[in-house]
């Protein structure tokens, strides 16, 4: 009876999450964005688990190529843009991304393996930038925190806090902080 419970329950937890497992499990050996730009023949054909924000997207006749500003990854695989990038690389899908729907400050992480590099101009400069063989594209929805404390939206006074008309009571320990989300 147990081993049916165990397993209902982890039918259910496993039903919680939404992303793609290739997204959400990074790769047996993940190779780093510095590793693979210090010895790209190396790390040729190597799965990684790369993310950031989308710079530009091409598409091609059989292909398509978007740019990415590279930023270092969460626990669940989202781009922590929090941090400082370390550079760009390139997707290439031989699926058409509509460039409307994948805009540019747009998060997303890929999966796929290293296929290379590839030369494409930022600015007036060439560089060399890796280049990803796409095998999964998440698209991260759009950050929106809630209200400013979490609770609010009924109560009486300027606040329009849970606590009603006395707009200097804020609740001792626990209310002076704001409440955001975290990744």
């Amino acid at each position: 009876m147990k081993r049916y419970l165990s397993f209902i329950c982890c039918l259910f937890l496993s039903a919680c999450s939404n992303l793609p497992p290739a997204i959400q499990d990074a790769p047996l050996y993940d190779v780093s964005y510095r590793e693979a730009m210090q010895n790209l023949a190396k790390y040729k054909n190597a799965p990684v688990r790369w993310g950031g924000i989308i710079v530009d997207v091409e598409n091609e006749q059989d292909y398509t190529l978007v740019q990415v500003l590279y930023y270092p990854l969460g626990s669940y695989g989202r781009p922590l843009t929090d941090q400082s990038n370390e550079g760009r690389f390139v997707i290439k899908t031989p699926e058409f991304l509509d460039p409307a729907i994948y805009a540019k400050n747009t998060e997303i992480t890929v999966a796929g393996t290293l296929a290379g590099d590839i030369e494409r101009a930022v600015g007036k400069k060439n560089m060399r930038l890796p280049l990803i063989s796409a095998g999964v594209i998440y698209q991260w929805p759009d950050y929106v925190p809630s209200g400013a404390y979490g609770y609010g939206g009924f109560g009486y006074g300027p606040y329009n806090s849970f606590y009603g008309y006395y707009p200097y009571y804020w609740g001792g320990f626990y209310r002076p902080y704001p409440y955001y989300r975290y990744r």
